[in-house]
């Protein structure tokens, strides 16, 4: 496959929507282990500990997708791929910052992503602060 331009929005939004429910899936799997072992996750400090598990759980499945591959399931099917700079693979470092930096954009009401809309290449904060992109793959 060939790289071509940056993807589309839509394309974006529906590789996000398809990891969502990929991540949901196993959140179920992966809360039982986690119920069984400290029990009601309703209130603190279980609650805290179980939110911090789930981010961990989300870090290994996108940081081991981009590094081994830079693609997740859902960027697969939408044929994105991220990249650094020069259109290699990120590295194991810029996969953690970029999943850390990223999870920062989130909290803050989104402004890492919503920063891709003032860019002048249409990077999102995490990839321009990594070096990294996201681009298209073409056929």
């Amino acid at each position: 496959m060939q790289i071509n331009a940056t993807p589309s929005w839509l394309r974006v939004i529906a590789s996000l929507f398809y990891d969502f429910l990929l991540l949901l899936a196993i959140f179920f799997v992966l809360t039982l282990p986690f119920i069984l072992l400290f029990g009601n996750a309703t209130q603190a400090p279980q609650r805290y500990l179980l939110q911090a598990y789930l981010w961990l759980i989300a870090g290994a499945y996108f940081i081991w997708c981009w590094y081994r591959g830079g693609q997740s399931p859902a960027m697969k099917v939408w044929h994105i791929k991220v990249v650094n700079q020069h259109g290699l693979p990120i590295s194991l470092a810029q996969a953690t910052r970029r999943y850390v930096l990223a999870s920062f954009g989130l909290i803050f009401c989104g402004a890492g992503f919503v920063w891709a809309f003032f860019d002048r290449e249409g990077l999102f904060l995490h990839d321009r602060l990594t070096g990294s992109r996201l681009v298209m793959l073409k056929k």
